[in-house]
Formats: C-alpha cells, structure tokens, sequence
C-alpha cells in the first residue's frame, strides 16, 4: 500500500467516526467548497442571518494564516474555530476532529466548514458531511463546472455568487447551468448577491429543510 492510499484510508476512517458523532448528536455537516475570492465568507454571514432564530450555528474556518474571516463570524455571536491547512493544502477528516472538539455539540444544530482552496482538490476527501456544496463566483467563469467536474459532480447544490456582476465578467448564465447540468443534473443552482441579501432565502430554505430531515 503506497502512502496516498494509506492517507485516504486513514481519512476515510476518520470521516466515519465524524459522521456517526454528528448523527448521534443530530447536527447537521455542511462542507462548502470555495476557492478563494468567491464570495464565501459573505455567503456564509448571509446564511447564518438568514437561518440564526430556528438553528444554532457554527463555523469551521480553513484559512492559510488569517484570521479575519474567523474573527468576522465571532462578532455575529457565533462559534467559529480556524484549522491551518498551510502544510495540507485542503482540509482532511483528522484536521477537521480536532477541530470540532472545541465545538459544543449539545448546543449545536449546523455546522459549516469553510472548506477554501482549490475546487480541484477539496472534493477528494470525505469529511463526514451531510452534504457538500459549491460556491462559485461570477468572476471564475461560466466553463468552471467542466474545468473543476470533481466538486460540482460531489456537490448537492450550488451556490452562484456576486450575480450582479455578470455583465462585468461576460458571464453566461445560461451556459453555466447547462455545464453544472453535465456533470450534476440532480443539484439546485442559487445565484445569489450575499452582500444585498438577493436570492439568500432560497438557498437558506433549501438547507434549512435538510437540516430538519435529520432532527
């Protein structure tokens, strides 16, 4: 067994004790994968606004030396624990343990880890969520689902950040969701402008009603 195997055994391992602590727990595990610049600290802000009076919520921050993403969710009164990957380069089932430890699981009902960093590389690995899905900003361009198939095909919905720029970026809209379509015909598409609050709510209820499926 070469060592990239032994990685990924041990990481699944890893992810299926976190799976089963989470369901004993009836926490919900979101894994958003993100490439930075996307929009997915707002998104996140937004999502928290959106679901904080029937959930309580925290974050799991996978940040290359900053902290100012964590610190932005610590002042909207929610937890928020940051996990270094500067050596991993994406977040694994074992970084992502020791990281929820400082999580009280009692008190909690949702759970998202800010899963930044290449689209290429994050859906490799199980962490023992519920769901995972994809933020994609405007500006990364409309052929992003066929140049990156692995996080989008392993999404269960995607998220279509900063839609207001669209002009901007000459994005076609239309030629983005036909590329998701190719790769994941079952996943919903959210574009939304987090910042302005536009299309929140549907992404919001969408992830509000699986997280009631499990409570």
């Amino acid at each position: 067994m070469d060592t990239k195997q032994s990685a990924f055994i041990k990481s699944d391992q890893m992810a299926a004790a976190l799976r089963r602590r989470f369901a004993e727990h009836h926490v919900y595990l979101l894994d958003l994968l993100a490439s930075p610049g996307s929009g997915k600290t707002s998104t996140i802000l937004a999502t928290i606004e959106a679901l904080r009076d029937e959930f309580n919520i925290a974050v799991v921050e996978s940040e290359k030396a900053s902290t100012a993403d964590v610190e932005r969710i610590k002042a909207q009164g929610i937890a928020a624990v940051r996990v270094d990957v500067d050596s991993a380069c994406c977040l694994d089932a074992e970084a992502l343990s020791c990281a929820v430890d400082e999580l009280d699981f009692a008190r909690l009902d949702l759970v998202i880890v800010e899963n930044a960093g290449s689209l290429a590389r994050p859906a490799d690995f199980d962490l023992g969520e519920n769901a995972k899905a994809v933020i994609l900003s405007v500006s990364e361009g409309d052929a992003k689902p066929l140049e990156c198939p692995g996080a989008f095909r392993a999404s269960q919905a995607v998220v279509l950040s900063k839609v207001d720029t669209v002009e901007a970026f000459d994005f076609d809209r239309q030629a983005f969701c036909e590329n998701v379509r190719q790769v994941n015909p079952q996943a919903p598409i959210f574009p939304i402008v987090a910042t302005k609050g536009e299309g929140v709510e549907e992404w919001a209820t969408w992830l509000a009603e699986q997280i009631r499926a499990i409570q």
